[in-house]
């Protein structure tokens, strides 16, 4: 988080949601928000059929709330790492115009379809890689080529042995094992007996083909920092590995602004705000909890990924990249039916485009403000920080 202002954006979303909820009116119309809506919080991924589509990737956060707090965060994200890249102000304020004017006209495109059209709407990978110079992204591998991260591929990265016997390899401080005899092992064995659950019944029969083999603890990063996270390893027979992540899930950020979740737990809020905002999801995404009360959602642990380096980005790729998003976005949003109350909110100008412009240079202005604070109080020795593991 002590990186940037833009990592540091990223790192705590409460911070904007209380600005947002607490200090900004907003427009009433509720969709499944994100929440947690900046420019790293998209991606590439497989579908089940095996088709790459770009899509919002990240929905920790996600709950019915105003739709535009995520444009909010995704224009402010964009001008931070603008910044944060050397781009001059009115780059940065053109980007956010690109991915703002987006959103506006593909929820306007949405006023003239029906509701399965839009439901069938989808950003296609490769689209995606032709028309970025983005290395990341070009480096996500198409339909017709052998993707290097698949989760057969991942798994003889990941693993040693055979069958049972197989375990996770140790890659401290982000990836060890905890104690064989331990409490979190037998934590994770109710976990997933109570996860079989929430599945479909034809994805619990393929899920009953495997058996639990390892588990290690995994560290994760930025706003997920502190939660409970683990990977699991299962094995079918000899080599059929199946690799999945289980992590935990607590109350979003927008509830205390936007009202409590319908779940009373937080891993199903967030399958089920993925399963509505997402044009595909991984089959194997289900929910749990342990005994002590802690929620999780759990799905593999990567399956054909690909994300964009935002800090590589000149002027020229910000723009394009921006209006992705903004497009994605607009899928997603759309989704929750409320399209045409949207635009008629945005109208067809590019007003709202200069007005998210303008909030997201003042909003810029207080993140590095806010940034500020958060180094003077680590170098004053009243935050303790550790640096991040490579």
């Amino acid at each position: 988080m002590a990186r940037s202002p833009f990592t540091f954006l990223r790192g705590v979303p409460s911070l904007m949601a209380d600005d947002l909820g607490a200090f900004t009116p907003n427009t009433g119309v509720h969709v499944q928000a994100c929440g947690d809506c900046h420019l790293e919080n998209f991606g590439i991924f497989a579908t089940p059929e095996r088709n790459l589509v770009f899509d919002v990737n990240d929905f920790d956060e996600t709950l019915p709330a105003p739709w535009e707090w995520d444009i909010k965060r995704l224009a402010v994200s964009i001008y931070v790492a603008g910044r944060v890249n050397g781009l001059s102000e009115r780059r940065c304020a053109k980007s956010v115009r690109s991915a703002v004017r987006a959103y506006r006209k593909y929820m306007w495109s949405f006023t003239e379809l029906t509701a399965l059209q839009i439901w069938y709407s989808r950003v296609d990978a490769t689209e995606v890689v032709e028309q970025t110079r983005n290395a990341e992204l070009r480096r996500a591998k198409l339909k017709d080529s052998a993707p290097d991260d698949t989760h057969e591929v991942i798994a003889e990265q990941t693993t040693e042995g055979k069958g049972l016997g197989s375990r996770i390899l140790d890659k401290p401080p982000k990836l060890f094992h905890p104690p064989p005899d331990g409490e979190v092992v037998v934590d994770a064995r109710e976990v997933f007996a109570r996860y079989r659950t929430s599945i479909g019944d034809h994805i619990r029969v393929l899920f009953e083909s495997y058996e639990l083999a390892d588990l290690a603890i995994k560290v994760v990063g930025l706003g997920s920092v502190g939660t409970r996270c683990a990977v699991a390893l299962l094995m079918a027979n000899e080599s059929d590995a199946l690799i999945l992540q289980i992590k935990e899930a607590r109350p979003s950020v927008l509830e205390p602004y936007a009202g409590a979740s319908r779940y009373a737990n937080s891993g199903e809020r967030v399958v089920a705000g993925q399963l509505l905002m997402q044009v595909a999801s991984d089959i194997f995404l289900g929910w749990s909890d342990s005994k002590d009360g802690h929620h999780f959602y759990i799905r593999q642990l990567s399956d054909m990924k690909g994300a964009a380096d935002v800090s590589s980005m000149d002027g020229v790729e910000l723009v394009r990249y921006a209006a992705l998003c903004g497009q994605v976005l607009a899928i997603a949003h759309g989704r929750s039916g409320k399209s045409a109350e949207i635009a008629g909110y945005l109208g067809r100008s590019a007003r709202f485009d200069r007005g998210m412009a303008r909030f997201a240079r003042t909003y810029a202005d207080q993140v590095e403000r806010d940034f500020a604070i958060f180094e003077a109080a680590i170098k004053s020795g009243r935050l303790a920080a550790e640096a991040s593991p490579s």
